[in-house]
């Protein structure tokens, strides 16, 4: 069955140096987007992971190598992730995202990437060279925002049906047999897009022991699974039942991130400098700025009456 597509909808996967969000880097990223009508586009990019701070090669973990069979070498020559990100970008825009355990990993790391890009050009913003270089730059980036792209995880389609991996989803869905390159970015993504569409033919009609059916737009599919309702990609921040942003780890676990800057705002600091992602930080800073506005602008609006009365009560009647 093809897909019912109002938008396009990007799979893609990614190879890295390791596992680590933080401080391992993208060597591989692999796009196959679906148009709306069935058309299919295909982008493989090999990157050189980049260490944008101390201006080298970031080296792969040798058990990361083992599995996807890249080694430090075979990169030398390969464009770092910011040379080739307008390009990410431009295949980004107006689509939403699909992937294979992609929430987990493949989503925070390309993300990840970004704003280390948008880092480095905002430290290049004070160079007059580069300057002009860099505010291109952040303006392409700040043309997608990831946290409001819809994202099928087609392993939590997969896990809610029939709880196994990749290479047995595709042995399942697929004919019973493995594909060809696995732990290749290309294979696993084509792989991905290939068990998609066999998940909505299995699961079309209800039968005896399976009486839920698997609808084919991206919003349905894109809900199936645990829901998460991560702020940041890592969690650090969550959205409690009346929508405000709660910690979720730490000292300050179960308070509200409203309530942590009116007592303790140095605590913001202290995640600007800790080891954390760069997308948690960016969203305790965004949370900050939204804070400070909101006091500014409480602070410059005129006392109510009832404020006004409040004073006058407090006071005995003597404002002055």
């Amino acid at each position: 069955m093809e897909l019912n597509l109002e938008r396009p909808l990007l799979f893609f996967d990614i190879e890295s140096t390791g596992l680590n969000i933080v401080t391992d880097g993208i060597i591989e990223l692999s796009f196959v987007k679906v148009l709306p009508g069935g058309e299919t586009r295909i982008k493989t990019w090999k990157i050189k992971p980049w260490d944008y701070e101390k201006h080298c090669q970031i080296p792969i973990n040798p058990q990361a190598s083992e599995v996807n069979g890249v080694k430090d070498e075979d990169l030398v020559d390969c464009p770092r992730f910011i040379e080739v990100l307008p390009e990410v970008i431009s295949w980004l825009q107006d689509s939403d995202l699909a992937g294979f355990n992609s929430l987990k990993f493949d989503l925070p790391m390309l993300s990840e990437e970004i704003e280390r890009a948008r880092a480095y050009s905002q430290q290049r913003l004070s160079k007059p060279e580069s300057k002009a270089k860099a505010q291109e730059m952040i303006a392409c980036i700040d043309t997608v925002d990831l946290h409001q792209c819809k994202m099928v995880d087609v392993q939590n389609i997969y896990h809610h049906f029939e709880p196994r991996n990749l290479r047995a989803a595709y042995r399942f869905y697929c004919g019973g047999k493995d594909f060809e390159n696995a732990h290749t970015a290309e294979a696993d993504t084509l792989a991905t897009y290939e068990v998609l569409k066999s998940q909505l033919d299995r699961y079309e009609n209800p039968t005896d022991y399976q009486q839920e059916v698997l609808k084919n737009d991206v919003d349905s599919l894109s809900k199936i699974g645990p829901r998460t309702r991560n702020i940041d990609f890592a969690g650090r921040l969550i959205l409690n039942d009346a929508g405000e942003a709660v910690i979720s780890f730490g000292k300050h676990k179960g308070r509200t991130a409203r309530d942590v800057w009116n007592t303790e705002p140095s605590y913001y600091a202290w995640i600007e400098g800790g080891d954390f992602t760069l997308d948690t930080k960016r969203q305790f800073s965004r949370l900050k700025a939204q804070f400070q506005q909101e006091r500014k602008e409480a602070l410059n609006r005129p006392a109510t009456s009832d404020e006004l009365q409040g004073l006058a009560d407090k006071f005995n009647g003597r404002l002055f």
